[in-house]
């Protein structure tokens, strides 16, 4: 669209100024709107933690120490035999419980074999390997 000045002379300019003030304010108006509906409510959320959590009764911890002894949560084990005896007494009421395993490191590898090999004639399934975290 050209229009004439005073002096005559035709001109093809076009005002942004209109357009820009326009735009700066759709760009406030999305700012606060995004920021508005993100805040919400403020909670304290709960830590994660690296280790297995043991709070839920059903989790059993089979640890073994460095010298071989074994121990059932908190409670010593004097075999293997006496491990599969308890562990099948909770299966029986249990049906299917999570099982974590701790080794010591020094432990000999075939004594953590012979425990998983008890749980996998036992037939339970949820089994974890407890380590620690790598540091870098």
């Amino acid at each position: 669209m050209s229009k004439v000045q005073d002096d005559g002379a035709v001109y093809d300019d076009i005002n942004i100024t209109p357009m820009l003030d326009l735009s700066y304010v759709l760009l406030i108006i999305f700012i606060l709107l995004t920021t508005a509906s993100v805040q919400g409510i403020k909670v304290n959320l709960p830590k994660a933690s690296n280790t297995p959590s043991l709070a839920k009764p059903l989790t059993k911890a089979i640890t073994i120490t460095q010298n071989g002894t074994l121990y059932l949560d908190a409670y010593p084990v004097a075999s293997l035999a006496e491990l599969e005896s308890r562990l099948a007494g909770y299966k029986a009421s249990l049906k299917e419980f999570p099982i974590v395993v701790k080794g010591d490191s020094t432990v000999q590898y075939e004594k953590v074999v012979e425990v998983l090999d008890l749980l996998g004639k036992l037939e339970l399934t949820q089994i974890g390997l407890v380590t620690q975290r790598l540091v870098k």
